[in-house]
């Protein structure tokens, strides 16, 4: 990718493409041997761009799109020159585009790639599907009134709707794209009286491809989400959908056929609903319990044939054994029989009277239902089935509910299988063990438990359902002793590891989730967010830089909202009880440890008059080492207590933060130290510094006048943090320390006498 700056060149001056231009007599295909010419192209080259512009350099570019290479030509005419001149046109350079858009020869000469005589690769098909996309968003209105001119296009972008990028064509053409149909909305009018559906959904019968029955399938589902409305009344009609189920259920037809005939009927039930496509990725799944609204129309139709569509259920597909690590199947599920049963399990959300009796008349729940114990280890009927169950018992429909309970003998079933907790080894089961092994236990348990939780959960509401709940002895005693055990086992929010607490409340995927839906405030995290990163920038710089650098504006390291809700959801931090959180209002740089010892000090606090003397009596609360300020060390003290003033003033506290040039191998690793200095709010009459400094051994690779200080909390054991302190390098101001193991030491460097 390139860019333009205003005031940059993007031309070099030693350019190679214009050096080929300054020649006097040069070939396209020395431009296109070039790998600046799409550079030049985008930075609007006038010479190359008026080249490029002639109606014989146009037509050369549009054969190397179209035409196959000769098998004894070079590489760089078989990869490169067809890539090099795609790229052009797709530069968007809108003269070359006008050229060629607005001469029709040449417009001939691109669309001759579709002609059933031409051997149409997939690269070149690739090639061809984006310079006409790139037509279709800049030339639209003339790539359109050519295309009405030459309506036979439509019908050979359906003849090879196989290839996935003519495909693509095809779906933009008809305006099935959420990015294009608004922008050509007047121009592709005609489109809706002809009959494009019709030659789309005819491939399901012509061809035994499995690639063409996917991509045609895929393009119908696109037309059910964006095509205008003429076209998108036509296909929900009741005769397009018969249309559709008659070659679906054609004897001699391939199970491809089927599959992808009832993933358009599941499209037309709910739009929204993903595909087993891959052009098309949506954000929304369907629910359990989520109701679709279809047209009344389009559900009838697909109601005539339903019970022709409900027998497969009753024979597989596969006839062959699959074996699998648990034992075999004989026969598998299959594929068709899947297909059935997602798209029974989405015209139960249509929530249609006339659905639910049709459903009912044919006895499709019990087989159904039969299925789902017949097959414990297929997780994706499973799903489907429970989905199924769900409607039924939310429907407003008393005989559905009562046929779910009654007749498919749901509970019986339910209470059988936990029972028989294994895998039957009856040879008429369809799921068998394997010989010589245990039986596993069957993988449908917790799907069961989920079906038994709404059920309890429906009869709080329906008294029907209570009622026949509670006259089973059998499923009471099981709600009591297993199930309600199982809920208080499998409850993950009361798990004692520590699970989220923002968990409780998330009602929807964690992708889902927004930052507004959190208790947190967003300033408080910026402003938290400014401080760490304020603080932190300094770890490694010399003590008159980081002085330097503190006194700088706050708008050079400030967190503002928009960044903040960025590192919140990079975090995806939840709540902690027992600890300061990100989300919280709190100062993460307070040091609660040393902020109280602080505050519960009776000592006072350094003192702003040059006239005081600074002494520092502090007793490590382990090795009792203490360290005393001389009078020297006077200047210093104040010193550093007016410029942490200066740089962040406070009401009565300030924090100030030293770091040393040199430090050991085996310190440098270790995080900074902050001390704190305070200031009391009554002067007494000699004022003294309290802090906790810990004096660490002398080593060799330690140079004089560096102090490691830690807090008080860091001696006792449980403070966080450590950090050496190194005094400005200045000689008169300059302090030393010479530790000495149990022995006292003052700030000056002379040793005190034991």
């Amino acid at each position: 990718m390139f860019w333009r700056m205003t005031g940059l060149s993007t031309t070099s001056p030693c350019n190679v493409v214009d050096t080929i231009l300054d020649k006097e007599n040069f070939t396209l295909e020395e431009l296109l041997d070039e790998d600046e010419i799409i550079q030049e192209c985008k930075a609007l080259n006038n010479r190359l761009i008026n080249f490029l512009r002639e109606r014989t350099q146009v037509e050369q570019l549009v054969r190397y799109i179209v035409e196959e290479p000769p098998e004894d030509a070079e590489k760089g005419r078989t990869f490169k020159f067809p890539f090099i001149a795609c790229e052009i046109f797709t530069c968007e350079v809108d003269i070359i585009l006008k050229a060629l858009v607005e001469d029709e020869e040449l417009m001939n000469m691109l669309f001759s790639f579709l002609d059933p005589e031409q051997p149409h690769s997939t690269l070149l098909a690739g090639y061809f599907s984006k310079v006409v996309v790139c037509l279709l968003l800049r030339k639209t209105v003339s790539l359109m009134n050519y295309i009405q001119a030459h309506q036979d296009i439509i019908k050979k972008l359906v003849d090879l709707i196989g290839i996935t990028s003519i495909m693509e064509v095809l779906i933009r053409l008809i305006g099935a794209d959420e990015h294009l149909y608004t922008s050509y909305v007047d121009s592709m009018q005609w489109l809706e009286d002809t009959d494009v559906l019709e030659m789309i959904v005819d491939k399901f019968s012509s061809t035994d491809c499995p690639e063409v029955h996917a991509n045609a399938a895929e393009a119908l589902c696109a037309i059910t989400r964006y095509a205008p409305p003429g076209l998108a009344a036509k296909i929900s009609s009741p005769s397009f959908v018969t249309r559709l189920f008659r070659h679906a259920l054609e004897d001699s037809r391939p199970k491809s056929v089927l599959v992808h005939s009832l993933s358009v009927c599941i499209s037309l039930l709910d739009p929204k609903r993903q595909t087993s496509g891959t052009y098309y990725i949506y954000n929304r799944q369907s629910t359990p319990g989520s109701v679709v609204t279809a047209k009344p129309e389009t559900v009838e139709g697909m109601l005539e044939s339903l019970g022709s569509l409900l027998k497969l259920l009753e024979v597989s597909a596969e006839e062959s054994v699959l074996f699998t690590t648990y034992g075999k199947l004989q026969p598998p599920l299959g594929k068709n029989r899947l297909k059935i049963i997602e798209f029974i399990s989405v015209l139960m959300t249509v929530s249609s009277e006339a659905a639910e009796k049709e459903l009912i008349r044919l006895g499709a729940l019990i087989r159904i239902i039969e299925l789902f114990f017949e097959y414990p280890y297929n997780n994706f009927i499973h799903h489907h089935i429970e989905q199924i169950i769900d409607s039924c018992l939310e429907s407003k429909n008393v005989s559905l509910i009562q046929h779910i309970l009654e007749d498919c003998h749901l509970i019986r079933k339910i209470l059988d299988a936990e029972k028989n907790c294994v895998l039957d080894a009856d040879p008429k089961n369809p799921t068998l063990p394997a010989d010589g092994r245990r039986p596993p236990r069957i993988g449908n348990v917790g799907h069961m438990t989920r079906i038994a939780n709404k059920l309890i959960e429906q009869g709080a509401n329906i008294t029907y359902i209570e009622s026949y709940l509670q006259g089973d002895s059998e499923w009471v005693e099981w709600h009591t002793g297993v199930l309600t055990k199982r809920n208080a086992l499998e409850n993950v929010y009361q798990w004692a590891c520590g699970r989220p607490t923002s968990l409780h409340d998330r009602g929807r995927d964690s992708d889902d989730d927004d930052y507004q839906d959190r208790d947190y405030d967003v300033a408080a995290l910026a402003n938290n967010l400014s401080q760490a990163f304020r603080y932190g920038i300094y770890e490694n710089d010399d003590n008159d830089e980081a002085h330097g650098s503190l006194e700088r504006d706050d708008e050079d390291v400030y967190f503002d909202d928009e960044s903040a809700e960025v590192v919140i959801s990079s975090l995806r931090l939840g709540d902690d009880q027992e600890s300061g959180s990100l989300f919280t209002n709190s100062n993460w740089f307070a040091f609660e440890e040393e902020r109280v010892v602080h505050e519960q000090s009776t000592s006072a606090v350094v003192s702003q008059s040059p006239d005081t003397d600074a002494t520092i009596d502090n007793k490590d609360v382990d090795s009792g080492d203490e360290v005393t300020s001389n009078e020297n060390d006077k200047d210093l003290v104040d010193s550093a207590t007016s410029e942490s003033l200066e740089s962040k003033p406070g009401p009565d506290d300030t924090a100030i933060r030293k770091s040393t040039d040199e430090s050991t191998p085996n310190e440098s690793d270790k995080p900074p130290e902050w001390i704190e200095w305070r200031e009391s709010e009554s002067v007494q009459p000699e004022p003294q510094i309290e802090t906790a400094v810990k004096i660490t051994e002398l080593t060799d690779s330690l140079p004089n006048g560096n102090l490691e200080v830690t807090s008080t909390a860091d001696i006792a054991g449980d403070g966080p943090n450590k950090a050496e302190v190194s005094p400005p390098s200045s000689t008169t101001d300059k302090s030393e320390a010479v530790a000495d193991s149990g022995g006292k030491t003052d700030v000056g460097g002379n040793p005190a006498e034991k």
